[in-house]
């Protein structure tokens, strides 16, 4: 019995120790070493009157998912003394219906929302990031009672906007190819 005790704990060992230099952690970051504060200046909204706090949403995610994952990084509102800017444009916000319940009301909407996302290096003025054709999806259902009735745009656009911002910074923070500038 002890003999096996021992195969065991002594193969279990030898398996695992094999196995050390498959998982190796990300330490380095996609942005150059030089870049310690990022710039998210309030993102613009080409579409007038769309809806209510759309771009400051996305801001806000944004800059709040760089503090949280970005390793170490400084966030700021200006580009005054930054390293780097996150610059955002929401391009279109389209709300519409996509199911009808049977007497013909909307009863599933969903919302695409269109951004354009550039992050440049200042110090550099390197162009690191630029995707000017982002499409964000969700969709929220109404309920059919009028008595339970809740709006459920804000928080379709709350999600939406969380989404947005853990795709941008997994991009910046996991790496992403460097453009060369032809200009300079």
């Amino acid at each position: 019995m002890k003999f096996i005790k021992f195969a065991v704990v002594t193969g279990l060992f030898l398996f695992v120790s094999g196995f050390t230099e498959c998982y190796k952690p990300v330490t380095n970051s996609g942005l150059p070493p030089n870049i310690k504060k990022v710039a998210v200046p309030a993102f613009q909204f080409e579409v007038r009157g769309a809806r209510y706090r759309v771009e400051s949403r996305f801001t806000e995610s944004v800059s709040r998912e760089i503090i949280k994952r970005g390793r170490g990084l400084k966030v700021q509102g200006t580009r005054d003394g930054a390293d780097a800017v996150v610059e955002g444009t929401i391009r279109d916000f389209n709300f519409s219906g996509v199911l009808l319940d049977r007497q013909g009301r909307a009863r599933v909407y969903e919302v695409t929302i269109t951004a354009a996302v550039t992050v440049r290096d200042l110090r550099e003025n390197k162009i690191l990031y630029d995707n000017q054709n982002l499409i964000f999806r969700d969709s929220f259902e109404f309920s059919e009672d009028p008595r339970s009735f809740f709006n459920e745009e804000d928080p379709a656009v709350e999600r939406m906007s969380r989404a947005f911002a853990e795709s941008i910074v997994s991009t910046i923070i996991n790496g992403f190819a460097v453009k060369e500038d032809k200009g300079k």
